[in-house]
């Protein structure tokens, strides 16, 4: 799941931005409301945050220009304004949720979490599967041949991105941007070493080897 934050207080977004990612989100940071609207209308994200009091554009700008533009994702606004007229005003402006500074992180992810839930309920099952391999995305578990297997977030991250892509070849770029959200070289080893561990958890006990290597390609996971 990639998650939108516009927030101009570098020191706030910085604190989000840390704990989305080690709960397991992929974060796109921007300061200031026109570069927010340009990344929002890439359509790339699964939900955003959005401080009101932002630069060159407001946070309720942002939210009227995504809309406009067709990007329905859900946006939780995050602001200092705290009346009841200024919620009323950016839900009715778009937003889907309304935080008032300052606030709990924990609360703050459960929102988003819940947020993303509704948004994808109709859209995308629960449950992920290929073979003799399931994930449940709402309890972020998952088994193979009804054995549990414990992951942390990457090596989670990663399978999800497999099974959603069961079949095909995914490359070392592909996992680097959609798993690490960084830019790492092409060339360093922490795509191998994330798929080493993943396929000594998934692959290890059982005969059928999923997780495969398309020499000079990347890696694909096939459940036939």
């Amino acid at each position: 799941m990639r998650i939108l934050l516009i927030e101009d207080d570098k020191t706030i977004s910085g604190f989000i931005e840390k704990g989305l990612r080690e709960a397991g989100f992929a974060v796109d940071a921007c300061y200031n409301g026109t570069d927010g609207l340009s990344m929002g209308l890439e359509g790339t994200h699964d939900a955003a945050v959005v401080d009101i009091m932002l630069p060159e554009m407001d946070g309720l700008q942002v939210i009227e220009g995504l809309r406009k533009h067709g990007v329905n994702i859900p946006v939780l606004i995050l602001s200092a304004r705290q009346s009841v007229d200024d919620r009323i005003q950016g839900l009715q402006r778009g937003g889907d949720d309304y935080m008032i500074k300052p606030f709990s992180f924990s609360e703050l992810l459960v929102r988003i979490q819940v947020l993303i839930r509704r948004d994808k309920k109709n859209a995308q099952p629960t449950m992920l599967a290929a073979g003799e391999l399931e994930m449940d995305l709402l309890r972020h578990e998952v088994t193979r041949a009804g054995e549990k297997i414990e992951l942390p977030a990457k090596e989670y991250a990663l399978l999800e991105l497999m099974m959603r892509n069961s079949g095909a070849v995914i490359s070392k770029t592909t996992i680097l941007e959609r798993v690490y959200d960084y830019n790492f070289d092409p060339q360093t080893n922490v795509v191998d070493v994330l798929v080493c561990r993943l396929r000594n958890k998934v692959d290890k006990d059982f005969d059928k080897k999923m997780i495969q290597t398309v020499r000079g390609m990347g890696y694909v996971l096939r459940a036939d």
